[in-house]
């Protein structure tokens, strides 16, 4: 990794702060599949999925219920027990997170907001080389404390380890295609899969510029890119530093891993450390090339500017440092708070913003599956305490039926305020 210091590092920093997800290349690609899907259905969806997601000829692109429960009882006993603590550890957190109904009533208003999930959703779980059974985890178990009817997941080449995750979770429907293709089934509907209100989860280039593509018709989750890390430390262990930034390296060679620090000593140190716990990961080394970089601030104060600026996925910080962060999908305190711990099993999600969208969303929670409905409810008395304010501006705006509204319900209500 890459030393820098004074101008060059504030320069990097506001390199890094200004990047943002690039689809211009892979759209005009994306739109033929999503047209094509939208219009023929499964034919289309099929063609594809036998092109790029393996599907065989005559098979089902629906998983039987039944073989999803058979992959969970079948799983590796250790493999199980780990899912099991997981799913736990993260519904747990989810039922925390869980929004309340509320009602406030004073002086004839009545107001509140009722909690709603939505209707159905799809959860998209990437296929390549990896089995990502967290990410199952994570998008499907707050679906489900939301209280979501439909939970529609699809997988191109879903392995066991998946199936199984899907079969302990009592997911019933769920589909072994990917891409573009199964974005725009869940948007639109087929016949095989039935249509979503959202949809959910991470997936490459193609799978983000077509949820992008069709998030006018169907909501999505957010734009998610390649990884992120950032960690700000003056005093942290440089094996451990070193470790959370390789092992995020090792998820994509697009991965941005960055170490802000205003010790040089320990710069260098986290900079050798990173090197030899990489060595043999071609995937970490490659990335840790292309995008890994350490910042020598002048001060505490520029490090933690830097960071904010930065907005990353995933923050290390210490325990003081903790108020100072604005923006950041997920926060990690200390040397013992390892990034990996919060991917899988410690209970927040793993769906985090990136490139930048940390400065305004957080990441995946069961407030991406609930809608919150207000209610409002006024007595005669209610409506008449703020009725000359509604008729004002709803005169002053040209709304004369708005005004009506008002003065039929409650007919002295400009007498008086002219009078006044």
């Amino acid at each position: 990794m890459r030393v820098l210091s004074g101008q060059p590092a504030a320069k990097r920093a506001q390199q890094i702060a200004a990047r943002s997800a690039r689809f211009d290349d892979v759209e005009p690609r994306v739109r033929p599949i999503l047209v094509a899907v939208r219009q023929q259905g499964d034919k289309a969806l099929r063609r594809y999925a036998e092109q790029w997601d393996g599907l065989k000829r005559g098979q089902s692109v629906e998983v039987p219920p039944a073989e999803l429960k058979k992959a969970w009882k079948t799983a590796a006993a250790e493999f199980r027990s780990s899912l099991l603590q997981a799913a736990a550890n993260i519904r747990r957190f989810c039922e925390w997170q869980k929004p309340k109904e509320w009602t406030r009533a004073e002086a004839g208003v009545s107001l509140g907001v009722q909690v709603r999930p939505i209707e159905a959703v799809g959860c998209y779980i990437p296929g390549g080389r990896y089995p990502l059974v967290s990410t199952l985890l994570m998008t499907a178990i707050p679906a489900q404390v939301a209280g979501v009817k439909h939970i529609r997941v699809v997988s191109p080449r879903p392995s066991p380890e998946v199936l199984a995750a899907a079969g302990m979770l009592g997911i019933t429907e769920f589909y072994r295609v990917g891409g573009a293709q199964a974005i725009a089934a869940l948007a639109y509907g087929t016949k095989s899969i039935a249509r979503v209100d959202k949809i959910v989860g991470p997936g490459n280039l193609y799978v983000t510029a077509a949820k992008k593509l069709v998030s006018f018709d169907c909501a999505i989750d957010m734009l998610a890119g390649p990884t992120e890390v950032v960690i700000v430390s003056d005093e942290g262990t440089p094996e451990f530093i070193a470790s959370d930034l390789v092992a995020q390296a090792e998820h994509d060679p697009e991965a941005v891993s960055i170490f802000i620090t205003t010790k040089k000593k320990l710069a260098e140190s986290v900079a050798a450390s990173t090197a030899e716990l990489a060595s043999g990961n071609a995937t970490a080394q490659e990335s840790l090339k292309r995008q890994g970089v350490i910042l020598v601030a002048g001060s505490r104060k520029q490090a933690i500017a830097w960071a904010n600026l930065i907005a990353p996925e995933h923050i290390t910080v210490s325990r003081q440092d903790v108020p100072l962060i604005s923006n950041a999908g997920s926060i990690f305190v200390g040397d013992y708070s390892p990034q990996a711990a919060g991917d899988y099993a410690s209970g927040p999600n793993h769906v985090l913003p990136t490139a930048g969208v940390a400065r305004f969303r957080g990441g995946l929670s069961v407030y991406d599956f609930v809608k919150l409905i207000t209610v409002q409810e006024l007595s005669q008395a209610g409506l008449q305490k703020i009725a000359p304010a509604v008729e004002c501006l709803a005169d002053t705006e040209g709304l004369r039926a708005h005004a009506e509204s008002i003065r039929l319900r409650v007919p002295r209500a400009v007498a008086r305020r002219r009078h006044a």
